[in-house]
């Protein structure tokens, strides 16, 4: 059965679903970019780094066509996932140039519930007991994804590129919703404003403050433990003022387990804790309004729905059935 992910199959010179969405997403953006050259930070070696990305994946195309097999197919569809990595910071150097809007949501957030619940979730459990479950939680979003990704490969592969191209226009969507929605989330604003507006419910316009400032509220570090420097370490190196609304940790996760559900219950039940934990850890380690997590729920039933359609409308490609066809 192993030996089936190296047998040659029959080649094609054409791109698979998740490729062709990943290039649209780079020439909108690229569009953008020369749109507002003038006003962007490094304009140029988004650029560059952007046509890196092109040159990547043709590169993955010619090798593939050289030893055209199921693990090189495998190879060419998550490296278009592995470049996530690249485009979730990359939002932020779009919305930082439109006015913040958390004044809005925060003031949202106090309006439907009374107060912050971001900031109460924390006081309610100062322990490491609450601290280290939901960091762990947090922390295993993206391996969440890995894991049912690799499933698929495994015992699905016939599904693999839709779920492949699922994931990922998932993702782009989020992204496209993030650059034009400047939302930061209390980690970013509560510092801009301080604790002591606040807690006086007065939420202030912060305007462009992110374009020049992106001080990051540290997360609640009861002894600091293991998974709370993990988070930590990895939002220091990614983490960006942006991409709070909707939560995209909360919608992708859901898009995860929908995908689980579908294929492995058992899978999915395995998963469920890690889930869980996760959609309580936006709000606890105040990445997120409680409000962004309603939102990423409920925008992660219609983004699927809508990116499933997508593939079967206009994405499902006949190279992909090649491979399947040895």
């Amino acid at each position: 059965m192993a030996l089936d992910w190296f047998k040659r199959v029959e080649s094609s010179k054409g791109l698979f679903a998740v490729e062709r969405i990943s290039l649209i997403y780079n020439a909108i953006t690229t569009v953008m970019i020369v749109l507002l050259f003038s006003r962007m930070d490094h304009p140029g070696v988004m650029l560059v780094e952007r046509a890196g990305i092109v040159a990547i994946t043709f590169a993955l195309i010619y090798l593939y066509q050289k030893y055209p097999c199921r693990l090189s197919a495998f190879v060419r569809m998550i490296v278009q996932m592995s470049f996530l990595i690249y485009w979730y910071p990359d939002t932020f150097e779009f919305n930082r140039l439109f006015p913040n809007l958390d004044h809005l949501f925060a003031s949202a957030e106090q309006a439907l519930f009374g107060c912050q619940p971001a900031v109460e979730f924390m006081n309610l459990c100062p322990s490491i007991w609450f601290s280290e479950p939901f960091n762990l939680g947090y922390f295993f979003y993206y391996p969440m994804i890995a894991v049912v990704a690799i499933y698929y490969f495994i015992f699905r592969f016939e599904w693999f590129e839709k779920v492949s191209f699922v994931m990922v226009t998932s993702f782009f969507i989020y992204y496209l919703i993030y650059i034009f929605l400047p939302v930061a989330g209390p980690q970013f604003y509560f510092p801009a404003i301080g604790m002591d507006n606040v807690w006086a419910e007065n939420f202030l316009s912060i305007g462009d403050y992110f374009n020049h400032n992106d001080v990051l509220l540290p997360g609640p570090n009861f002894e600091k433990g293991l998974f709370y420097q993990l988070v930590e370490a990895s939002q220091e190196v990614g983490e960006r003022p942006t991409a709070a609304f909707p939560s995209s940790h909360v919608g992708i996760s859901t898009i995860s387990m929908i995908m689980a559900w579908r294929v492995n219950r058992k899978l999915c039940y395995g998963l469920m804790p890690f889930y869980v934990l996760l959609c309580c850890a936006t709000v606890y380690i105040q990445a997120h309004y409680l409000i962004d997590v309603f939102a990423g729920w409920v925008s992660a039933v219609g983004i699927y729905i809508f990116s499933t359609w997508m593939y079967k409308k206009w994405f499902a490609s006949r190279d992909f059935s090649l491979v399947l066809n040895r």
